[in-house]
Formats: C-alpha cells, structure tokens, sequence
C-alpha cells in the first residue's frame, strides 16, 4: 500500500526560512571555538544561546545539572536549553538538536587526535536552523505550541563508550518524566554541503507515521536533500524520548567525511542545506502539525 499523499499546502505563502541567516548562526557559534563542557567557549556560547532563544521566545528554561566527570577526577556542569513559542498551549511538538562539540578528533585522517572539533555540522548546523526557526516564528507566530530543545553532553563519551552519549537528553527525559510534546524531530548534522538525508532507521520502525509525514512533506515541497530510503540505526537524541513514548526521529546525514575530524567547520557546510531543513520544519508547523490539532 502506498504511504497516503502529504497535506497541500495551504492557500497563503508560508513564511520563508532564510538558510543564509542561519549559516551566519552556524559561524557564530563556531567562533566561540570548541563548545566543550568544562571551556570558556562552552560557557559564553551558552549565555549567547540563552540570550538569542530569549529574543524570540516567549519563555527560555535552561536545565543545568552536574555530573562526575567520566574520564577525570572532577565535575561537569552541563545546561540543556529549552525555549518555548505559545508556552501556555496544550498541543505541542518539539524540535531539538545538541549544542556541544566533540572534544576529540577520534576520525581524524592520519589517526585520532586528542583535540576538540570545530563543531560546525555536528553540533552547530541543527542548532543554526532551530535559532533561525525561533526568529521566523517569533515574526509569524505558529498554531500550536513549539518548544525547541538544545542539548548539551551529546558528543562526549569516547568511541564505543555509549553510556557517556546522550548525556543531556537522557538528564532532560529523567528530570522531566512529564514532557509529553505530541512529536519530536530532532536535527544533528544537517549542514553538509552535499546533503542527504534518509530515514533514520530506529525511527522509521518506531515512529513510522511521523517519519512518513516528514519524508512525504520533503518530496511535496521538492527538498532533493531528503531521501525516503531507509537509513542506518543512530545512537543519538531521538532515543530517550522515543523510550518513554513520544514519536521522535532524527534527521541526520552521517556520510560526512569531516564527521569527528578538525575539518568539520564551515567551509564543509552551506546555506542550500540549511535552507531545505528549515523550509521543511516551517511547513510541519504551518500546515501538517496544523492540520492534525
């Protein structure tokens, strides 16, 4: 059986997604240099994201916690960020994505390198498109009530050491067994230059009818980048949300050759790709989320 067409598009222009503004938000935040918990970079780009989400956002709650360090002797301070557009409404989705870098170039040709990441499409670029995303939709304010998420401690465990991944989604999911947004979409390296993104397989088996109506909107609105193909299985931030219940997917391109290298900076990403991501969250929103209140 055929998957069912996407909604059409509504009669009136849905508001445009700029991808240069947001390539500008993925400089930016890579100016800062590596985010790494525990830096000075880590520290001032989080009072900078605060204050960005709070210029466009009715209500900005960050979740800060501490944890031991899992290859020292101290303690991390880790902040998730999570800013809300009509705060009060009942009905809501979530977009999400992580805000720290890597602090070791695992992949890095020639061998690993103890060196953090420039973090410009694995960290940067999702987070880039959810900045610009909030200033749209502060501008043309959406139906129902969007809350973008920002995790921190995604990227920190070493190669194979999955316990220390997802360190801030897992936290947001624990402290807050009452989050219960209708979806959650999550972006992590959506800025390659060379884009494609396909059907990440954990949530195409558990979140199947979101997966479909993402992937159906992406072919209606002509977005090459999206590919309704079945993809690999991702340890990533979709996860503990999808464990206590809440349809989530991860739109995510890992055939990336700057991925955990010193080469994943801006030069290796492009506005066409940010742009694509960022039309299709805004006619989610605007006409299948709508559609389905």
């Amino acid at each position: 059986m055929a998957p069912a067409p996407a909604s059409p598009a509504p009669a009136r222009e849905l508001p445009r997604f700029d991808g240069r503004r947001a390539f500008a938000l993925l400089k930016k935040q890579v100016e800062f240099g590596p985010r790494v918990p525990g830096s000075a970079a880590h520290e001032a780009a989080a009072a900078w994201l605060k204050a960005q989400l709070a210029a466009s956002c009715e209500k900005v709650t960050p979740h800060t916690f501490t944890i031991d360090d899992p290859y020292g002797s101290g303690k991390l301070s880790l902040t998730n960020i999570k800013a809300s557009l009509r705060p009060q409404a009942p009905d809501r989705v979530t977009f999400a994505a992580h805000w720290d870098c890597r602090p070791r170039a695992d992949r890095e040709p020639g061998g690993p390198v103890d060196q953090p990441i420039p973090g410009a499409n694995d960290g940067a670029s999702g987070v880039a498109v959810l900045l610009a995303l909030a200033e749209l939709l502060h501008a043309a304010p959406p139906p129902l009530g969007v809350d973008l998420l920002l995790f921190d401690g995604e990227d920190y465990g070493r190669e194979s050491d999955v316990q220390h991944y997802l360190i801030g989604s897992r936290r947001f999911a624990a402290d807050y067994p009452g989050y219960r947004p209708r979806a959650l979409i999550l972006l992590d390296m959506v800025g390659d230059a060379d884009l494609h993104i396909p059907m990440e397989a954990t949530g195409l088996q558990r979140a199947s009818d979101l997966t479909r109506t993402v992937f159906d909107r992406a072919q209606a609105l002509g977005l090459p980048a999206f590919e309704p193909i079945p993809g690999p299985a991702v340890i990533d931030d979709h996860l503990p949300f999808l464990q206590v219940g809440i349809p989530s997917i991860d739109l995510i391109d890992l055939d990336y050759p700057e991925w955990h290298t010193l080469g994943d900076t801006p030069s290796a990403c492009s506005p066409e790709s940010l742009e694509q991501v960022g039309r299709l969250l805004v006619a989610l929103v605007f006409v299948d989320f709508a559609a389905q209140r």
